[in-house]
């Protein structure tokens, strides 16, 4: 009887070894430099895009640009900034209801593109223009055609405020201030940091 149950933990040792081993070399395997790819856990962030943290930049500047929408929606811009080596322009700002009633976020702001409109609510309709190019930019995209850029939203009560996000490819360094617009809401011009 010993001999046999023996045998049957030498008979599964080597798979214990093997999935030990295949354990740490994923652990080894996992990614802890930065990427040159635009930031797809921000765009695969919670709902309303609230995990993603405020820079410093975010938290002491004044923002750059208020828009308004419809219902009562107010589209803050705090934060444009361009990352050179990689090429992407990322816009940051706060998605708020000043409107007394509860507001869903109007479907318009996802754009009009087939790819897109399978992903479901999004800011994806959002351009930057390079007036000097004249050249506009549209939300970019990940390999499986998800939009870079807060998606999940839905509604929001009165005074309730969202943070938001959204890439695009960055115009030349030569280029300090884009043009920015949403479908529904006003446009402003706002300037590029990075």
């Amino acid at each position: 009887m010993r001999r046999r149950g023996t045998t049957g933990f030498r008979r599964h040792l080597p798979t214990v070894g093997i999935t030990v081993g295949l354990a740490l070399a994923v652990a080894g395997c996992s990614d802890s430099g930065s990427s040159t790819l635009p930031d797809r856990a921000a765009a695969a962030a919670p709902q309303g895009g609230s995990a993603l943290p405020r820079s410093p930049q975010e938290r002491t500047a004044a923002p750059q640009a208020e828009l308004l929408g419809r219902n009562g929606l107010v589209l803050t811009i705090t934060v444009a900034e361009r990352d050179r080596a990689a090429g992407y322009l990322t816009v940051r700002g706060d998605l708020t209801n000043n409107g007394p009633e509860t507001t869903a976020v109007p479907a318009a702001l996802r754009g009009n593109e087939v790819d897109v409109l399978r992903t479901g609510s999004s800011l994806a309709g959002a351009t930057v223009v390079d007036f000097s190019a004249r050249k506009r930019y549209y939300v970019l995209r990940d390999t499986d055609d998800r939009p870079l850029t807060t998606t999940g939203l839905s509604t929001l009560k009165p005074g309730e405020s969202t943070r938001v996000f959204m890439q695009f490819p960055a115009p030349p360094p030569s280029t300090t201030t884009v043009g920015f617009h949403l479908p529904l809401f006003d446009t402003a011009n706002i300037a590029i940091s990075g």
